[in-house]
């Protein structure tokens, strides 16, 4: 099932859901009293639960002997990006108009800015390198160790959250456990296999003759 097209069309429809929902609230000028704010919450928390999406993969395809469910994390990757691109949009358009002056002094004063936009950078280059075309250019251990950016996102991205939030932050905590659990996984795996590799028998020193 992993396998057929269908899936693939399936969870692509499903993953543009998010987008149809908001262009029918928009056509209908169903957009709240503060359409600005409502765009970038809306799009910022897609982001976030495709970023935690994209971590959950790896864990799952092994925890449930699902090799297949690698065939959608570059799926799940892209359009994480592409709602975070329209949460930072929302930000730069209709916040700050495009006054990219404000914006650096945002970066630099406001701590929740701060993390989002190194959220946001961190995933950048994992968009960029996201073909094949670019893992052969770089090579398997080089891509996958660039690809590390996308713990960074996870930890920026739940911190951007908590510290954005000012009264309810079970939103963030609930995001910031799932990412720690899904790190935590990685650091489990790597340690045991780290462990299970035989060491290498010393060499016998020669007699000198």
């Amino acid at each position: 099932m992993l396998k057929s097209r269908w899936t693939k069309i399936a969870l692509f429809t499903a993953l543009v859901g998010p987008l149809a929902y908001l262009a029918w609230r928009f056509w209908n000028q169903d957009l709240t009293a503060n359409p600005t704010e409502f765009l970038q919450h809306q799009t910022g928390d897609w982001a976030i639960r495709l970023i935690v999406a994209t971590l959950a993969v790896t864990p799952l395809r092994k925890l449930l002997h699902l090799p297949d469910l690698i065939r959608y994390r570059r799926m799940i990757g892209l359009f994480a990006f592409f709602y975070a691109s329209l949460h930072f949009v929302t930000y730069l358009w209709f916040d700050k108009l495009f006054h990219f002056d404000e914006i650096l002094k945002d970066v630099g004063k406001r701590p929740f800015i701060t993390a989002g936009f190194a959220a946001f950078v961190s995933m950048l280059p994992l968009a960029i390198t996201s073909t094949r075309g670019w893992i052969r250019r770089l090579g398997g251990k080089r891509w996958q160790l660039l690809h590390r950016l996308v713990y960074l996102t996870g930890v920026a991205a739940v911190v951007h959250y908590y510290w954005l939030v000012k009264s309810d932050v079970r939103s963030p905590l609930l995001y910031a456990g799932l990412v720690g659990v899904l790190l935590a996984y990685r650091l489990a795996a790597a340690l045991v296999a780290r462990n299970s590799v035989p060491a290498r028998p010393r060499r016998m020193a020669e007699p000198a003759v």
